[in-house]
């Protein structure tokens, strides 16, 4: 063999691609060669520079995997696989032209800087030191090398550094900021009569021809959507969990196992929180320096804290255990010794000065008295491994099985009917749009076959089939025609009861007075604000969309409420205050120019975007 490869080497065909090889080198040299190997394809080119179809997948696998934990019930089948194809390389292209435009300003980390961000990551740290382990596994976990994760670290941190910059410096006018304070402060005198449905509903008829009309009209809001009656299993954690038998000896194992959780630990915090930003360092040094000079914690909590509703108690948060609060927020907390505060902590809110103020522990309780708690727990954690083995024998049994009758009995389950179901769903758990897909689709409608088996919710899992379909139909008249009847009289009320309050409101401008109109008795609101619990919030949004009244003269309005209309009459506007030192004031202009760098930052990202340019294979 090795001499038939040693004279074909000498052969004329070798030679040829020998040539090819040394002609490919002297034009394009070995990148040529080698790229022509193991180059990468593209999704999209910006401005000269390749978005590869690897990073593009990778993102595409973490969007996907973040829409699902979004879920109430995750179901990879509600994933629109298309649109977050769509979404996530509009999002990289739109990265890849801040990082070019980042590059352009000369905005770069060198490696040095990017390990001290890495190291300083807490998800990194155990213990409060950073972790290798740790990091690698976690880098890992995202789909990442850790060259890739170090890379994309530079490129982001850059990125963030010019999007933080401009949307804090967006500015508002000291003005406008306190001339919406005062619109949002102000309060308004008014008065209001009630008509209501009876004072109009005497004179009402609806009659047959009417409600033939109506739905000779509107035909197709009286069609009966299609329908199966569909038999189902379901199969839980809980039910499962219910059959298992706990023996004493077991119970009281597992109750000594439990005690060090039983007996609970809980911390009372204080906290100041300031929002992140350029200046958070420089006012967190301002609050640490007068803590140190002897000021009190409540008080520099009122005065700096964003956390407005904790501030107005001096930052108190309560007692709390572990599991509560974020997770860098609970590390600081659960070392502090008591009446300690604590060095700046940075979480996802912002950064925390934390105090702890006291520490309670429950004894551990006795047995008899979570007996029944305990032995739920221990049912449910030995049932976890029985459900795994059932499911995976419900779901190859059913996929096989011509009906459920064997599945149930093959398990011991029980057959259930649901009956009406639409495409819209149903009962519970047809009200999980994944199930309801596969109800209505070809192979189960029409094949006659038995759905997946379907994760409905935390541990439970349903196999359903169609017993019954019924295609939508038009119903008839006399079926609907009592909630037509009911439909028209409804609308006819609102249609008197506003012309009723439109012919008072015309009698009042003229000059009439309401006990001449014989409408009822006004009630009377003074100085209501916007969110007055005292009147009808219909009447109260009426009152603030009406004109200031002239001098002398109220303004009229009306108002459909519950019961029937309101006819309202503005007779004074009270401005509102707006203090230079106040802390909604100081709130408000931060809201305000937060928006503003916002806007500013998206204008920003268009202009960019609009002049790069994009090529997509």
């Amino acid at each position: 063999m090795l001499q038939d490869i040693r004279e074909n080497s000498q052969g004329t065909i070798a030679k040829i691609i020998i040539g090819l090889l040394i002609v490919s080198l002297s034009i394009w040299g070995m990148d040529a060669i080698i790229g022509g190997f193991s180059g990468e394809p593209e999704v999209a080119t910006v401005n000269g520079e390749d978005i590869t179809e690897r990073e593009f997948l990778r993102v595409v696998q973490m969007e996907s995997q973040r829409r699902l934990a979004g879920m109430e019930r995750p179901d990879p089948a509600m994933l629109n696989e298309d649109q977050i194809r769509k979404d996530v390389l509009d999002s990289l292209v739109q990265e890849q032209v801040l990082i070019q435009d980042a590059r352009g300003q000369g905005l770069a980390l060198n490696d040095a800087d990017i390990d001290a961000l890495i190291t300083q990551m807490p998800q990194f740290q155990v213990d409060g030191q950073f972790n290798r382990d740790r990091f690698v596994a976690s880098v890992r976990n995202l789909g990442m090398g850790v060259g890739e994760f170090r890379e994309a670290m530079r490129k982001q941190y850059v990125v963030n550094q010019i999007r933080g910059g401009i949307m804090q410096s967006g500015l508002v006018a000291d003005v406008n900021a306190k001339q919406l304070l005062r619109i949002q402060n102000q309060t308004r005198n008014f008065r209001v009569v009630q008509i209501p449905a009876s004072a109009v509903s005497g004179g009402l008829e609806i009659t047959d021809a009417d409600i033939e009309a109506f739905y000779q009209e509107n035909k197709n809001a009286f069609r009966q959507p299609e329908q199966v009656d569909a038999a189902y299993i379901t199969l839980s954690l809980g039910a499962l969990a219910e059959k298992i038998e706990i023996s004493q000896e077991d119970l009281e194992a597992y109750y000594k196992q439990r005690a060090g959780d039983l007996a609970r630990e809980e911390r009372r915090a204080s906290h100041i929180l300031i929002e992140d930003g350029p200046d958070v360092e420089q006012t967190i040094a301002a609050i640490q320096e007068r803590l140190e000079a002897g000021e009190s914690f409540e008080d520099l909590a009122k005065e700096f804290s964003v956390d407005t509703v904790s501030a107005k108690e001096g930052g108190d948060l309560g007692y709390a255990g572990r599991g509560v609060y974020d997770e860098a927020f609970e590390k600081a907390l659960f070392a502090l010794e008591e009446g300690k505060i604590s060095g700046p902590v940075k979480t996802s809110f912002g950064v925390h000065l934390i105090r702890l103020d006291d520490v309670r522990r429950s004894e551990v309780p006795a047995l008899e008295e979570i007996e029944q708690q305990l032995r739920t727990e221990l049912a449910r954690e030995r049932a976890q491994e029985k459900y795994a083995e059932v499911r995976a024998e419900l779901a190859d049994s059913a996929y096989a099985a011509d009906d459920l009758v064997g599945p149930a009995k093959e398990l011991g389950l029980e057959i259930r009917e649901a009956k009406g179901v639409t495409k819209e769903g149903g009962q519970a758990p047809f009200d999980h749009a994944g199930l309801v897909r596969q109800l209505f689709s070809e192979d189960v409608l029409a094949g006659g076959y038995n759905t997946e088996l379907i994760d409905v919710g935390d541990n439970v899992s349903v196999v359903a089939r169609v017993r019954e379909h019924r295609e939508a139909q038009q119903l008839a008249l006399e079926d609907v025609q009592d909630s037509i009847r009911s439909s028209l009289e409804a609308r006819k009320i609102r249609e008197m009861l506003n012309e009723r309050a439109e012919t008072i409101v015309a009698s009042l401008e003229a000059g009439e007075s309401l006990e001449a109109l014989n409408a009822g008795d006004w009630e009377q609101f003074e100085d209501q604000a916007r969110n007055a619990a005292g009147a009808d919030p219909q009447v109260i949004q009426a009152v603030f969309s009406l004109a200031r009244p002239n001098e002398g003269r109220a303004s009229y309005g009306t108002a459909m409420t519950r019961s029937g209309v309101a006819v309202i009459a503005l007779d004074a506007v009270n401005e509102g205050g707006a203090d230079e030192n106040s802390a909604d004031l100081d709130q408000l202009r931060k809201f305000l120019a937060s928006l503003e760098g916002q806007r500013e930052y998206a204008a920003y990202q268009q202009f960019l975007r609009n002049k790069a340019e994009v090529s997509r294979p």
